[in-house]
């Protein structure tokens, strides 16, 4: 299945302008960077966020979240929000801001070199 291009969209023009933002095809649907850090990812018709261990309890406890299981086990610090809990513009931003404040305190990740 694909990813919702609409909510790829909607994250593009949230993230339009800000510095050391990338983009990348990532589990089958789109991810976005941060200085190389995963901060958002759109899976089928859900937000992926990084939001770091501190801000994961109190993710779990709004409407429309749930761990990420992407792989069967729960990835603490990263939440999957239903397309539901993203209706509005001002529900993305938060999101967008959210894995924005975790990821910008998390160094730069090093481009890896090509193997020789």
């Amino acid at each position: 299945m694909a990813c919702d291009k609409g909510l790829v969209e909607r994250i593009r023009d949230e993230l339009q302008g800000v510095m050391g933002m990338g983009e990348k095809r990532m589990f089958g649907g789109v991810c976005f960077t941060l200085n190389g850090n995963m901060v958002l990812g759109v899976v089928k018709d859900e937000l992926m966020v990084r939001l770091g261990e501190a801000a994961y309890a109190d993710a779990l406890r709004q409407p429309h979240v749930r761990p990420m299981d992407f792989t069967g086990r729960p990835m603490k610090g990263y939440v999957f929000v239903a397309s539901a809990g993203l209706a509005e513009d001002v529900d993305l931003r938060r999101w967008t801001a959210l894995g924005r404040a975790f990821v910008s305190a998390l160094p730069p990740k090093r481009s890896k070199q090509p193997k020789k």
